[in-house]
């Protein structure tokens, strides 16, 4: 004979039946809050037949609110020339013809030839000895060493300070002159130059010798007489 069931027992077995559907609710709750982060989007990576061996990916410039653009050929290869834009100049005239220093261009005798000659010694304003030759600078006008010129009522012995001056110019360093095969048994007019510099040309442009009248010094004169130099200045 079944026994009758009691009230109380009745109502527990719903009852138990909602706690364990309200602890499984909590439990798919609580392991939500322990799981993994969504992994950040992964742009796809640039195809590896793109790039050669050994380059690398062009930088990108990343500032704010501009869409990104290539920079690293900006900052390596330079913009190319246009060549139709370049105009070529002649060069810049001297200052003046002196400083050209140019050799005399006075036909010279097939059998003279340039020769060096070492440590000369000055012994007027425009002839030196050197290696037992006299020679006398060509196209000028020596100053003899006892003249006496003036300036603004005032002498001075500018024939002794015009020798001092060649002699000190030279500081006997090596001229190279054109010589006839025979000059050292007289002296002789000849073109001689101190490295690339004229020694016609310095003499006479600053004032320590005079032109020859049938020479081509007579414009460095004319500008030594302007400028007051050498023997046409005042006392030195």
């Amino acid at each position: 004979m079944n026994q009758a069931r009691s009230p109380g027992r009745l109502l527990l077995a719903p009852m138990l039946g909602g706690l364990g559907l309200l602890a499984g609710m909590l439990l798919i709750a609580e392991s939500g809050r322990w799981l993994p982060p969504d992994p950040a989007p992964v742009t796809p990576a640039q195809d590896a037949g793109d790039l050669k061996p050994g380059s690398q990916a062009p930088v990108q410039d990343t500032r704010p609110g501009e869409p990104a653009r290539k920079i690293a050929e900006d900052l390596i290869a330079p913009p190319p020339l246009d060549p139709s834009g370049i105009e070529r100049i002649e060069p810049r005239p001297p200052l003046s013809e002196l400083g050209l220093a140019p050799r005399p261009k006075t036909p010279m005798p097939r059998d003279w030839r340039e020769t060096l000659l070492f440590r000369p010694v000055a012994t007027s304003s425009a002839v030196f000895e050197a290696m037992g030759r006299t020679v006398v600078i060509s196209g000028t006008i020596d100053i003899d060493p006892d003249r006496t010129c003036t300036f603004d009522n005032t002498g001075w012995p500018c024939g002794q300070r015009a020798w001092a001056a060649f002699n000190a110019w030279l500081r006997g360093r090596a001229l190279k002159c054109l010589l006839p095969p025979d000059a050292d048994r007289f002296a002789i007019a000849a073109p001689c130059a101190l490295g690339n510099q004229d020694v016609g040309a310095w003499l006479v442009s600053n004032g320590w010798a005079m032109a020859a009248p049938t020479g081509i010094y007579s414009k460095a004169e004319a500008v030594a007489r302007e400028a007051r130099m050498g023997i046409f200045g005042p006392p030195q």
